[in-house]
Parts: C-alpha cells; structure tokens; sequence
C-alpha cells in the first residue's frame, strides 16, 4: 500500500489531507469539528469524484444546508430549549452537540497496511455547562483498501461515576439532484420515531421490511427518518446515484439507529447514531432514550464504515 499525508490551511480551516495512492481513495478532515469535508475517488479521466455534498468545500453557501459529514456529540439533534438536566445539573447546548464548534487535538497519523487520522477532545476543551464529567473522546478516520471507516472511543475518566454520552456521525452524500438519489435498505425489523418539530413525541411505528429501495417518501425527509434498527441481521446499506455513477455502501454493523434527512437539496443525509433527540417531554440527560453509558475509569468503543465506489462507463 502507498499512502500519503499532507496538511493544507484553506481560508480558517486546518485540513488533513490522506490519500490511498495506489486505490486512488481520498479523505479530507477538518481540525474544526473534526469534519469529513471530501469523500473521493479517482475517476476514469484521473480526475477526483466527491461523494460528499458540497465535497471539499470550504466556504458557506448562500443558502440551504452548510456541512459535510457533522461529528455528533456528547447529544445529538437537540436538547430541548437549549438545555437539559444532567444529574440535577443544568447542561446548554446548540444543535448536535459541541464536537462540531470545538478545534481537535491532532493526535497521529499511521501508515502502515492501512492509513489513518487520529483526533482527540478532552475535558480541557469544554466547559461544565457543555458536559459535567470528565470523558474524552479519540475520533480515528481509517483507510482500508476501498473502505473508510469512522471509529469512536470515549474514556471516563470519573473514577466513580456511569458516564452517559450520545453520538453519531451527520454525512450528506451527493446527488445529481433530490429526486436522483436511491437507498436500499436490508431486511428486517425497524421501528421508526416520530419527531415532530425535531422532538420524540413517543409515537413509534415498527416496519417489518422484505427489503429494497427505502419506503419511505423522500418528501418526509425533511423532517426526519429516525429509524432504530430492532432486529436488521445484515446491515449494509446502498446509496445510488445512478446519473453520476456514485454509491455508497454504509456499513452499520454494531449501529443502534439511522436517521435519514434531507432540506430537499442534492443529497441524503445517512446519520449512524448511538442515541435520540429530547422528547416534547423532556427527560432528564442520564435518561434519554438510547442514551449510552460508560462505566466509571471504562471506555466505549464502537465504529462504521463507508465504501465509496464509482460505476464504470463501460
């Protein structure tokens, strides 16, 4: 294998930039939030194809979503009105957490069979109301052949306490346009959460799926697919593009749920997460439904990955 890394400064942002040379697979991360900006592959002309929406982008658009892949912790979605109660204590927050505002300690990059990016947050880098305890969390993008994986390792560091942390990954995959795009979804068992207005009303429906292209009408996109995956033995999932020639296979092996959403622009969000938004009714943050716990002084590891491939033109 021939892999390289390199580090560009484009407007404010940090990148780090690691190529599969010999696959021709790229990913580009940014320092702020730890951000996936590019997904991409090598294409028959020699030219680098994105998967991302918006791949390798920097700059804000002038209107409708502004992200790539948004690393989701330690909630994701919303707490309601801003802030919640965590073991008595008042937590505040905006939309999918603080991961996403904060610069991430760099911690190493590996090139060896595979290639990696390692970043790290510490309890240095937030504030008590953002998170009372003492967790930290190390977020490694791994190149692997054609595949890129995302792993997840918290450490609580509280030698006496249960952490509890939700998370997940928010990646946009592009499409020639909102009506072009397809997902195949695996057989099985799903219960999907009604979220009205961005919150759990409690209202569940279990779907058992033979399999096949997703069935659910892409005009509910918008306001959310919150799917928990209750007994869904083969976990792999399809995205297509098929007047691009891009699909994405999603592995969600070890993956407690998957949001779909969509503002109705060129792309679908597929969002592995290990937890849910607030209720109308909120709980208090150590009883959220989904919620994850870590034993005090223990860790919690857990990963997905993404295979990004390009149809031939043969």
């Amino acid at each position: 294998m021939k892999f390289s890394h390199c580090e560009e400064q484009r407007d404010d942002r940090h990148l780090d930039i690691l190529i599969d040379e010999e696959n021709g697979l790229r990913i580009i991360v940014s320092r702020l939030g730890a951000e996936l900006i590019s997904l991409a592959r090598i294409n028959e002309a020699g030219e680098w194809t994105g998967f991302l929406y918006r791949d390798n982008e920097v700059s804000a658009p002038t209107r409708g979503w502004a992200n790539h892949a948004t690393v989701m912790g330690y909630y994701l979605h919303r707490l309601k009105n801003g802030r919640s109660l965590y073991r008595g204590r008042e937590i505040k927050g905006g939309t999918h957490g603080f991961l996403r505002s904060k610069i991430w300690h760099f911690v190493e990059s590996t090139m060896d069979e595979s290639a990696s990016l390692k970043y790290r947050i510490t309890p240095q880098n937030f504030s008590q109301a953002e998170y009372p305890l003492k967790v930290s969390l190390d977020l490694t993008y791994q190149i692997d052949i054609d595949k890129v994986s995302v792993l997840f390792e918290f450490r609580n560091e509280e030698p006496d306490l249960t952490a509890h942390v939700a998370f997940g990954l928010h990646p946009g995959f592009a499409a020639t346009s909102f009506e072009s795009f397809r997902l195949q979804m695996p057989p099985g068992c799903y219960r999907r959460h009604f979220s009205p207005d961005n919150y759990l009303s409690g209202e569940t429906r279990d779907i058992d799926f033979s399999g096949g292209e997703m069935p659910f009408p892409r005009n509910e996109l918008p306001g959310s697919c919150i799917l928990e995956l209750v007994d869904v033995p083969m976990r792999e999932f399809c995205y297509v593009d098929p007047p691009s020639g891009r699909w994405v296979t999603v592995d969600l092996t070890g993956v407690s749920y998957l949001t779909l959403w969509s503002d109705g622009g060129p792309f679908l969000c597929m969002e592995p997460c290990w937890g849910l938004t607030d209720h109308h009714e909120q709980r208090a943050f150590e009883d959220k439904e989904g919620i994850q716990t870590i034993s005090p002084g223990g860790k919690l590891r857990t990963s997905f990955s993404m295979t990004p491939q390009l149809a031939s033109c043969d």
